[in-house]
């Protein structure tokens, strides 16, 4: 029987129990890209009928990870971006998706401002997972028809994040998906 969603969340669980860190949420890493190779799962949650947009597929209620269907039938590029206090792993289900993750380049600037910059850039392909620890700064780009699972440690609507503008260095709080 190929490794489903219930299984994906009891591992999760069991992963994020034993280790909530960096070792814990690698595991649920490795876990989704597990799922993603299910092409039943692929078809009923991502496939090209499953309704565009955002839908919770799991929240935890005692540790609070939400697992995530995103598909979208436009592009989109996504300001530079972060998830706060959570951490958040995109896991490719159809086309692809261009990551860039970010630094800033100062030290305590301005309140409201920041200068980023563009460390590193890599495409996640059908299968692949990357994941973004509390605080990383990152950006997505993908075509239309893209598709991904997202898990995230928190429930991100409920967390201040912010976004980015490169070209003007404005750093603005948000508190609602407005991030990308």
């Amino acid at each position: 029987m190929p490794y489903d969603l219930d299984q994906f969340i009891a591992d999760c669980r069991r992963s994020l129990e034993r280790d909530p860190g960096p070792p814990g949420r690698e595991e649920v890493r490795r876990g989704l890209e597990r799922l993603l190779a299910n092409q039943e799962f692929v078809r009923s949650y991502c496939g090209h009928d499953a309704p565009s947009g955002t839908k919770i597929l799991y929240e935890d209620p005692q540790l609070g990870f939400q697992v995530l269907s995103h598909c979208h039938d436009s592009p989109k590029v996504s300001p530079p971006h972060d998830h706060g206090a959570s951490w958040a792993i995109y896991g490719q289900a159809a086309e692809y998706t261009d990551m860039t993750e970010w630094n800033r380049n100062e030290n305590g600037g301005p309140a409201g401002h920041a200068d980023l910059k563009a460390v590193k850039k890599y495409r996640l392909n059908p299968g692949q997972a990357g994941i973004y620890q509390d605080g990383r700064i990152h950006s997505i780009d993908y075509p239309a028809n893209a598709r991904f699972i997202r898990v995230t440690g928190a429930d991100l609507e409920r967390i201040p994040r912010h976004k980015f503008d490169i070209a003007t260095g404005v750093a603005t709080r948000v508190e609602s998906r407005t991030t990308g």
